[in-house]
């Protein structure tokens, strides 16, 4: 019979001769129990190829699983809200989910497929920081050979330099140093001539479980708690996955150290730099789809400017590029106006960083305020419950918005500038107002109907920040367009207009030029239907008749798109159309 003595395969499968012993509980291991027929160790891993790479992610899940709890417990920084561990878990089980949703026969690399399911489905700050590790490990190996050991420890301090990248303000004591000191690890390991992937991923687990014990003298809020950085030791419990995964055995490791009875679970400023402004504070998280390179770095700074703990990580996706943003700010509402500023953020979630209930709603308590240009507009948001700043546009103040949020005596106001000029306007306003105690969002419309569209799904049932996130979801999924008349000869997009010639503008752009007011009105919306949506909002100027002939129009092309209409819009705007 042939020996199996010398066998050192990639495929995670023990060869023919291989037993399987009962399994043992206490090891985590595609090889628990593996004993060979002549009692020889398990089977190493000379590389990792998709099957491996695969299993290992796996193994990470069921080992963060296990230690979500102690995790949790450890949790006293950047904020100490005891969902590290759960955070860790929930984005490496999106990067398994992606993985088993593509299927065995998807043409892209596991690593790939990992990196977006991480990317995509990050949970606060612990997991966005893994989910650009895992990607950054990507950028390295995926589509390559499977990765030997010097190849690993190269890609893992890559991995490690973009992690850092990506946050912000890095603090040492963190995850982030952890991870560096794993990377390092790896690379002296084959800089020593041990070279073999087990020795590799051996000397990775081990730097950076040394590199963990450290971080409780690093960050004062560690020191104060008596505990390792939260984030770090996930990192560990994945690093010893990868660990188990390649050489069948899982590392013998001492238990963490639990935080002491009594130790202060909670920050001090003046110790720890960088930290969300003193008071309440939110976690914010959002992926944004539909920008740029150039825009996602406006967005960084202006995050940076809003709050802390900022973290973006970018993945391509098939539809094209999007980022995962993560930001604790006081300004939810700006923090979602940046956003919307940069591209279309969607999958908003809002988490209290010290969690209170909120006091429950009364009587008003909570408050709207739209700025509108004109009579008639003023009347279709005072009819809707809203409060009005009425001015003609260009003489807008920041005073008058302010004493607008003042006058409704709301505990909680949401602002509606429905002009993109208007919405810094708007900003420094609820910025005062914040200053003398009232709760304010601005949610950043650009158009009365964005701003009709916020205010239908306004709830004071909700805890505010919620509402407010509600209202700017609605108000982004409202594509815009209005019918004006041309007043003076000028060069649009759409090519050279003449005195009187009618436009037809989307999102601020013109698209359209005719001579007909209807003409040009339907040619307008089918363009903007042509992208979907199931729902028009039409604001008909002084001539009902311009209503009557879209509403038919509408109703024998689009017969399947609900239609609401509000007449007496404003004079020298004809029609108005928003499209959700």
């Amino acid at each position: 019979m042939k020996s199996n003595r010398s066998w050192r395969g990639t495929s995670p499968c023990p060869p023919e001769g291989f037993r399987k012993a009962p399994r043992d509980p206490s090891v985590r291991s595609p090889f628990a129990g593996v004993v060979g027929a002549h009692g020889y160790p398990p089977p190493v891993l000379l590389a990792l190829d998709d099957a491996a790479v695969g299993q290992w992610y796996r193994a990470a899940v069921d080992a963060l699983s296990e230690s979500r709890g102690s995790l949790d417990d450890l949790n006293v920084y950047p904020v100490p809200d005891g969902d590290t561990g759960t955070n860790l878990l929930l984005t490496a089980q999106a990067a398994v989910a992606a993985l088993d949703a593509a299927g065995e026969g998807s043409a892209e690399p596991v690593w790939v497929l990992l990196a977006r399911g991480a990317v995509l489905g990050a949970r606060g700050n612990s997991g966005t920081i893994l989910a650009q590790l895992i990607r950054g490990l990507a950028d390295s190996l995926a589509g390559r050979r499977p990765a030997d050991g010097p190849a690993f420890a190269a890609a893992l301090q890559q991995a490690a330099h973009i992690a850092y990248a990506a946050v912000a303000a890095p603090e040492e004591g963190t995850f982030l140093t952890v991870a560096r000191a794993g990377a390092l690890a790896a690379v002296a390991a084959v800089d020593e001539g041990r070279t073999g992937l087990a020795d590799v991923v051996r000397a990775a687990a081990d730097g950076a479980r040394l590199a963990l014990e450290a971080t409780t003298g690093q960050l004062a809020v560690l020191r104060d708690a008596g505990v390792v950085d939260a984030g770090g030791a996930g990192l560990c419990v994945v690093l010893d996955a990868l660990v188990t995964t390649v050489t069948g055995v899982e590392p013998a490791r001492a238990p963490l150290a639990r935080r002491e009875e009594g130790a202060r679970h909670a920050h001090r400023s003046g110790d720890v730099p960088h930290q969300p402004p003193p008071g309440p504070g939110s976690e914010v998280q959002y992926l944004l789809a539909d920008t740029d390179e150039v825009a996602v770095a406006r967005l960084q700074q202006r995050l940076a400017e809003l709050g802390d703990s900022l973290v973006v990580v970018g993945v391509d996706t098939p539809s094209g590029r999007e980022w995962n943003v993560h930001v604790h700010v006081v300004d939810v509402g700006a923090a979602i106006e940046a956003g919307i500023e940069a591209g279309r953020p969607h999958r908003v979630s809002v988490t209290p960083l010290a969690p209170v209930p909120a006091p429950a709603p009364t009587e008003g308590s909570r408050a709207v305020v739209a700025v509108v240009s004109s009579e008639a507009l003023a009347e279709l948001f005072v009819g809707e419950g809203v409060r009005v700043v009425h001015a003609a546009p260009g003489e807008v103040t920041e005073d008058a918005v302010l004493d607008e949020i003042v006058a409704s005596s709301a505990r909680e106001v949401a602002v509606l500038p429905n002009d993109a000029a208007l919405v810094p306007i708007a900003g420094r306003a609820a910025a005062r107002a914040r200053d003398a105690g009232r709760d304010v969002g601005v949610v950043p419309t650009r158009s009365p109907v964005q701003g009709l569209a916020a205010v239908a799904v306004t709830d004071p049932g909700r805890r505010f920040a919620d509402d407010v996130i509600a209202m700017a979801e609605a108000a982004a999924a409202t594509r815009w367009a209005e019918v004006a008349l041309a007043e003076q000869e000028a060069l649009t997009t759409a090519g050279r207009c003449e005195p009187g010639d009618v436009l037809g503008s989307a999102e601020g752009d013109v698209v359209v030029i005719g001579s007909d007011l209807a003409g040009v009105a339907c040619d307008l919306l089918d363009r903007l239907l042509s992208a979907g949506g199931e729902m028009a909002t039409l604001v008909v100027g002084p001539d009902p008749a311009l209503g009557d002939a879209v509403s038919r129009h509408l109703s024998v092309v689009h017969p399947t798109i609900e239609v609401i209409r509000y007449d007496g819009g404003p004079e020298d705007v004809p029609l108005q159309v928003g499209v959700e």
